[in-house]
């Protein structure tokens, strides 16, 4: 019986999720973000490109709040709704 045990000797090590896998929202932290987001969604026929910066805005509220990975916003495709660095905006340019 005890050969039984021993023929699969690898560990168990815990990872991380992957990428799109984060845990649920229990407390609600964002939940005014998710309902913001699929209102939109209903509004525009279920067509997400006309409701991105909705969800830029729930994907941030997670990530505030440690309900998923900290991403720079320019990785989960959101590069052109995020506001350009001060120097850039003010049209600053070093000689």
């Amino acid at each position: 019986m005890s050969t039984a045990m021993n023929f699969g000797s690898k560990s168990f090590r815990p990872r991380a999720p992957d990428k799109g896998s984060f845990p649920l929202d229990h407390f609600g932290e964002c939940k005014a973000f998710k309902e913001t987001f699929m209102k939109c969604l209903r509004e525009n026929s279920f067509d997400n490109s006309k409701c991105r910066l909705q969800s830029k805005d729930y994907l941030q509220c997670r990530m505030d709040n440690q309900l998923m990975t900290k991403e720079p916003l320019e990785k989960l495709g959101f590069k052109d709704l995020v506001d350009p660095p001060p120097s850039q905006a003010d049209g600053d340019t070093k000689p």
